[in-house]
């Protein structure tokens, strides 16, 4: 860890930066998982979805983005590479053999309940080791991740 004169014991920052790195890796994994859902929709909702995907994608990063600056102010390092989410990311697989709109629906919308549910666990987790503003960076995550899965859901909620 880098030396740095923020007032929270190393010991705080260390539980922190573990904490956040974690959710980055998720959250790098998460990203492409949209940004594969973007390239490779097809059917008649199309552009709809493609569009949608996009968004979700660069929600995903400016979240990533979020996390890893936030491991930057504790004197930490982010492990933001695709190499790293690729070997740490707790999301299941993407599938890489579909192409309907129903099918990408379904598998993003997994991808991110599962992100979301680990970030709301980070919400309690970093607030209990005694760090409420990385708290506070995982509920914004959470507030909008939940707002994207509700989009995507969406999509496959009408024919019920």
């Amino acid at each position: 860890m880098y030396k740095v004169k923020n007032d929270l014991s190393e010991n705080v920052r260390k539980q922190a930066i573990e904490l956040l790195n974690a959710r980055l890796s998720d959250g790098v994994d998460l990203h492409y998982q949209a940004k594969q859902a973007h390239w490779n929709v097809k059917g008649p909702n199309f552009i709809a979805l493609h569009e949608l995907f996009d968004k979700v994608a660069d929600a995903a990063e400016s979240h990533n983005d979020l996390m890893a600056e936030r491991i930057a102010a504790l004197g930490g390092t982010a492990e933001g590479t695709v190499a790293v989410a690729a070997k740490q990311s707790q999301l299941s697989a993407y599938p890489l053999n579909i192409s309907s709109g129903r099918e990408h629906v379904e598998a993003l919308s997994s991808a991110l309940a599962s992100f979301a549910r680990a970030v709301r666990k980070a919400i309690d987790e970093s607030a209990g080791f005694g760090d409420v503003d990385t708290s506070d960076v995982f509920t914004e995550i959470s507030r909008e991740t939940d707002k994207n899965l509700w989009f995507v859901e969406a999509h496959s909620q009408a024919d019920r």
